[in-house]
């Protein structure tokens, strides 16, 4: 399947799952998974700057619609896109001409672990406190950020781990 047609299908899928799914899902009131971000993690490597911001916004926009949350999932999502290269330089070695889709298979389990991990975190911080907008519960949001975050890392490595080379 051609990679555009992939990632058209990936992230239809991902924000339906997202949306109708996992948005109702929240554990103890701290635990809610925001799988869709993946799309964004999974884009090539060598996708252009401009590109990788705007799905990450057309994305996040799309969260945001669907779950009423006046623009933070876009400004979460824009931000990890823009960091997204920077990030993958931080822990991978990429050849130059090579265009790798992120993976556990392309970057290493290492690395690829290093990322994902980094860039869940990143997200869910930005969200979790755009939705406070305030320091006042600190403890109860980083509570919120790390148990959301390990429950949205577990997911992506469950995901990741069923895709073949």
């Amino acid at each position: 399947m051609p990679t555009a047609l992939q990632n058209i299908f990936r992230f239809i899928l991902l924000v339906l799952l997202q949306v109708l799914v996992l948005n109702n899902i929240q554990f103890m009131g701290y635990i809610n998974p925001y799988l869709y971000i993946l799309f964004v993690l999974s884009l090539p490597y060598q996708t252009p700057k401009w590109l990788v911001l705007l799905l990450g916004f057309t994305l996040g926009l799309t969260i945001d619609v669907c779950s009423n949350t006046m623009g933070m999932h876009a400004f979460a999502t824009v931000l990890i896109a823009f960091l997204r290269n920077g990030i993958i330089k931080l822990f991978t070695s990429i050849e130059e001409g090579n265009n790798p889709t992120p993976s556990f298979y392309t970057f290493g389990v290492s690395a690829y672990i290093k990322y994902v991990v980094l860039m869940v975190f990143i997200h869910h911080s930005i969200l979790f406190y755009l939705e406070a907008f305030s320091f006042v519960h600190f403890w109860i949001i980083s509570t919120k950020i790390l148990l959301s975050s390990v429950v949205t890392i577990l997911l992506i490595f469950g995901i990741q781990s069923l895709n073949k080379k």
